[in-house]
């Protein structure tokens, strides 16, 4: 069984507790399901997306470790490329194999039922990375898909953004 892990916020405890975790999000082939990450040795490999989800407006994460049957089929990749499907187990490995493996995630195309869910746990809320990895020292990109309208500093962001292009 291959143990990965979902974040989600933190209101939502009792009905992944009570429920599980529903197939609420779009996967690029169009289907629904759920992202994850595999569990490795690394904490801050693991719970990576943290801070990035963060910049959506929840401050406040929970990770939902749960097991999946090692054959079980799921779609894997770098969140910026076309992802590949492999079993849930060789996904994992692919992913824990990455020297950086920062940006990587697995998408299980079905809900997680209550019964497959291992733990629930609290995560460190600055674990992780904004914009992109090694983003650290870039300036962000400012276009309106990045940088949305309304977004605490995006005036200033899309303004160097433009400026970059005007110069």
């Amino acid at each position: 069984m291959t143990l990965l892990v979902h974040l989600t916020a933190a209101k939502n405890i009792r009905s992944v507790r009570r429920v599980g975790i529903r197939a609420e999000s779009h996967g690029r082939g169009g289907g629904t399901g759920v992202y994850c990450v595999p569990v490795t040795p690394s904490y801050q490999m693991t719970y990576q997306w943290g801070r990035e989800l963060r910049r959506g407006g929840q401050r406040t994460f929970v990770a939902v470790h749960f097991r999946i049957p090692d054959d079980e089929m799921v779609w894997v990749g770098h969140y910026n490329s076309v992802p590949i499907q492999l079993a849930g187990a060789e996904a994992a490995a692919l992913v824990a194999g990455r020297e950086d493996a920062r940006g990587y995630e697995l998408f299980v195309p079905r809900p997680i039922h209550v019964r497959e869910i291992h733990r629930v746990r609290r995560v460190n809320r600055v674990t992780g990375w904004r914009y992109m990895p090694d983003a650290h020292g870039r300036p962000p990109c400012g276009c309106p898909v990045c940088i949305p309208p309304g977004q605490y500093g995006g005036a200033k962001i899309r303004k160097a953004y433009e400026d970059s292009f005007n110069s």
